[in-house]
């Protein structure tokens, strides 16, 4: 299974969307500033996942979060 995930900065107003096959352990690694990309914005806090069958399907539904629309609906979680 892979799993695409929302993560949102308790900091700053900042939302990452991302996809693993771990996600427990790939939100400790942004805690730990260990990625680049969001270093800057930890701590961060889960806000979303969903469960996928193939890294295909994953992929495209990451892009679709990434999306005007997709990053609307995430922030309506909130």
């Amino acid at each position: 299974m892979y799993y695409v995930y929302a993560i949102k900065s308790l900091v700053r107003n900042y939302i990452y969307v991302g996809l693993t096959n771990d996600v427990e352990k790939r939100i400790a690694q942004h805690n730990k500033g260990q990625n680049r990309s969001t270093k800057a914005y930890k701590p961060f806090k889960l806000i979303y996942t969903e469960a996928l069958k193939t890294r295909i399907e994953a992929r495209q539904r990451e892009i679709y979060l990434k999306s005007g629309v997709g990053k609307e609906f995430l922030k309506s979680l909130e």
